[in-house]
């Protein structure tokens, strides 16, 4: 049974079994994305480190004050600011991730010049704020709201922010064994990201499965093929709890609804491309299914629909 045991500032705590532990974030106040806590016996380890050093820092702190125990290591699902940003709290443990992870990591978080992208994200939050005015979708309100208080958030510890990078890399399959029990990453490729993380529980059947599972959520979609393929393999280990990315825990069904949404994309873009139909045409003639129709994102479901178009389209061309 998960039951909450602790809010803080920027998230709630959850215990989902004894020594294991979900840090849902709470929208708006620099956390941004979920974590994990796992006391693997002796030392903890950490999943995700959210999206501030702010909120990184609350993370460790509640960790180790909580359990009485140091963090050893830190896992970062894959390079996205809002899973990483937080890593300097955990600068002196072993950051995990794969390669490329890593690679992103250095590339796409580079702070070049700290005075140019504090002008530019401020430049980019007076847009947003003009944005929201006339935005009069509800949903899609909602959504930019969130996205500038979550970046406020991460312009307001900019200053500080520190990218330090994970120091030990794996590939597809990693095992840590503590004293009280076991953990596995898994890499199964690149549907999110190029490339994408989860921990699995096996004793426990828990997983931590960063954004390649989400609530509610229009998640950003890098290869919508690889993701599907993800997804299968996913649902082929004993999984009973799934803490998602962004979003409440929940079961099995969480993973079910990632794959179908995903199928719905992949099917309707499909058709559009064999049939030569215009993006334009083709995302704005498409009837959106209501169960999707309260999910968040400052793209929209609209906005997967160009990318995974894209990619079909792309495919053809090169065929």
């Amino acid at each position: 049974m998960i039951e909450k045991i602790n809010d803080t500032d920027y998230f709630s705590l959850y215990v989902l079994c004894d020594g294991v532990y979900a840090a849902i974030a709470t929208p708006g106040q620099g956390a941004w994305s979920n974590a994990g806590i796992v006391d693997l016996g002796e030392e903890l380890l950490i999943f995700d480190s959210f999206a501030t050093p702010s909120a990184g820092y609350e993370l460790r702190k509640q960790a180790e004050e909580m359990t009485g125990k140091p963090v050893k290591y830190l896992i970062n699902s894959h390079y996205h600011g809002d899973h990483v940003f937080g890593n300097q709290a955990f600068a002196d443990t072993t950051i995990i991730s794969t390669s490329l992870t890593r690679k992103w990591f250095e590339e796409k978080n580079k702070i070049v010049d700290l005075k140019t992208e504090i002008e530019e994200m401020e430049d980019y939050l007076n847009k947003l704020e003009k944005q929201i005015e006339l935005t009069a979708d509800r949903v899609m309100k909602a959504s930019q709201i969130n996205q500038y208080k979550e970046m406020e958030a991460i312009l307001k510890d900019l200053p500080t922010i520190k990218l330090v990078l994970p120091t030990y890399l794996f590939e597809e399959k990693m095992v840590i064994e503590g004293s009280k029990r076991k953990v596995e990453l898994h890499c199964f490729g690149g549907g999110h990201t190029p490339s994408d993380t989860f921990l699995y529980l096996p004793q426990e059947k828990i997983g931590f499965m960063g954004d390649l599972v989400t609530v509610d959520l229009h998640v950003p979609i890098y290869d919508p093929e690889e993701f599907c393929a993800i997804l299968k393999k996913v649902k082929l280990l004993d999984i009973k709890t799934v803490v998602p990315g962004h979003g409440s825990p929940g079961g099995n069904e969480l993973v079910c609804t990632l794959e179908k949404y995903l199928s719905f994309l992949i099917e309707k873009t499909k058709e559009a491309v064999k049939n030569g139909v215009p993006l334009e045409v083709f995302v704005s003639n498409l009837e959106i299914p209501d169960e999707y129709g309260e999910w968040k994102g400052v793209n929209g479901i609209r906005g997967n629909l160009s990318k995974v178009y894209a990619f079909y389209a792309g495919e053809k061309v090169m065929k």
